[in-house]
């Protein structure tokens, strides 16, 4: 899961740079998260899943050029927001 300080830190970066890499993962990661939270309630939301691909779609797409960019802030991203790194293609 997130740690406070992560968020915290990530919150404060907003005000100074809201389109970095890692501010946008994290955002599409709290987006996935809460769109997942109301897919188990709503089983047959099928707007929202459909949403909800197109989201991880993007945050894949997003951690691939951050992967291929810099692979130490990939890597220190997956382990702070807890997410599993992408398979290779």
């Amino acid at each position: 899961m997130v740690t406070n300080s992560f968020i915290s830190a990530i919150r404060q970066e907003k005000e100074k740079n809201c389109g970095s890499v890692e501010f946008q993962v994290f955002s599409f990661t709290d987006k996935i998260r809460r769109i997942t939270l109301h897919l188990e309630l709503h089983k047959r939301d099928f707007l929202s899943q459909r949403g909800l691909r197109k989201i991880l779609g993007k945050r894949q797409r997003l951690l691939d050029y951050l992967s291929k960019k810099n692979r130490v802030r990939y890597k220190k991203l997956i382990s702070q927001l807890g997410i599993r790194e992408s398979k290779t293609r």
